[in-house]
C-alpha cells in the first residue's frame, strides 16, 4: 500500500526549479567571460599545479572567443538570480520555513555523522527533520555564497559606481578572485547535489516537483524522520506523518522482527506538525 503525504510547499519548489537553470546559465556564462582573461591558477612561484582551465577544457566546450555572448547572458540572468534569492529568503523568513532550513546548536555534530554514513563509515543516523543536519548546512552556506557572488559580482560590474563595496571587499582584483571562488563553490555543490539526488532516488526526486513524498508500508524503520505536513480543517492524518526507510543495516533478515512503535504527536510553533516516533525493536 503506499500513501503520498506533502513535503515541499508549492512556493519552495517554483525558487528550487527556477534556480536550478539560472545558476547552469550563470557558471557557464561566467566561464565565457573568464576565458577572455583566464590568469588563475594553483602552484607556487613559477611552478603551476593547476591553471584555471587548460586550452584542452576550453576547445572541449567550445569557449573561445564567446566573450560579447557570455557577457550578455550573465547581465540578463544575473537578475533573475538576484530577484529569485531575494524572494526566496523572504519566504523562509515570513513563512516560517526557515526552521527547517537554517541548522541549530546541534547541527555540526550531526552533519558529522551523516557524512560517515554517506561514506558507510558508521550505521548511525541522527534523527532528521525534513533536511538533515547535513544538508541543513549547506543550504544555509548556499544562500550566503548567493549574496557573496552578488556583492562581488556588481563590483566587478561596475567597480566605479560601487567603489565603497568594490573597496570593502579589497579592491577590484579581490572581488574578481571571491567572485570566481564561489563560481567554482556553485559548481562543486551543483555537482554534489546531483549526485546526491541520484543516490537518494526517484521518491526524493519527485517530491520536488510534486511536493509529495510516498510513503510504503511493512518496510524497516531505520531512523525517525521529521516531515512537517500542512494542517487542512484542522484534522492530521496521524498515519501519514511517519516516514520509514526501506533499509535496516545490521539486522539479519533470517530471524523475524518486531517494531513496537510509540506515536506521540506535538504542534509546533509555526503552524505545522511533526511526528516524534520511537521505536523498539523486541527480538
Amino acid at each position: 500500500m503506499k500513501r503520498a503525504v506533502k513535503k515541499h510547499p508549492l512556493a519552495i519548489r517554483w525558487f528550487h526549479w527556477i534556480n536550478f537553470p539560472v545558476i547552469a546559465v550563470m557558471v557557464w556564462s561566467g566561464m565565457l567571460i573568464y576565458w577572455a582573461n583566464d590568469v588563475y591558477r594553483i602552484g607556487f612561484g613559477d611552478k603551476t599545479i593547476l591553471k584555471f582551465f587548460p586550452d584542452s577544457f576550453y576547445q572541449a566546450l567550445h569557449i573561445p572567443f564567446r566573450l560579447a555572448e557570455g557577457m550578455s547572458l550573465h547581465f540578463v540572468f544575473m537578475w533573475f538570480f538576484a530577484i529569485n534569492g531575494l524572494i526566496y529568503v523572504l519566504y523562509l523568513i515570513f513563512s516560517g520555513q526557515w526552521r527547517y532550513i537554517f541548522p541549530d546548536r546541534k547541527s555540526i555534530k550531526e552533519s558529522l555523522i551523516m557524512v560517515l554514513h554517506d561514506l558507510h563509515l558508521t550505521k548511525k543516523v541522527p534523527n532528521q527533520k525534513k533536511y538533515n543536519a547535513a544538508q541543513r548546512i549547506a543550504y544555509t552556506v548556499v544562500i550566503f555564497m548567493g549574496l557573496g557572488s552578488v556583492l562581488t559580482g556588481l563590483s566587478i560590474y561596475k567597480p566605479i559606481q560601487f567603489g565603497t563595496l568594490t573597496s570593502m571587499l579589497g579592491g577590484y582584483e579581490w572581488a574578481r578572485i571571491e567572485h570566481f571562488t564561489l563560481t567554482i563553490l556553485f559548481a562543486l555543490f551543483f555537482l554534489v547535489h546531483i549526485v546526491q539526488v541520484i543516490l537518494a532516488g526517484w521518491n526524493n526526486f519527485q517530491s520536488m516537483v510534486t511536493g509529495l513524498f510516498i510513503l510504503r508500508d511493512n518496510k524497516k524503520i531505520l531512523a525517525p524522520v521529521f516531515i512537517p505536513v500542512e494542517e487542512t480543517d484542522d484534522k492530521i492524518d496521524k498515519e501519514n506523518l511517519l516516514i520509514i526507510s526501506n533499509q535496516k543495516e545490521g539486522i539479519s533478515t533470517q530471524k523475524e522482527e518486531t517494531f513496537n512503535e510509540k506515536i506521540s504527536t506535538s504542534k509546533n510553533n509555526d503552524g505545522n506538525y511533526e511526528q516524534d516516533v520511537k521505536t523498539n525493536l523486541d527480538e
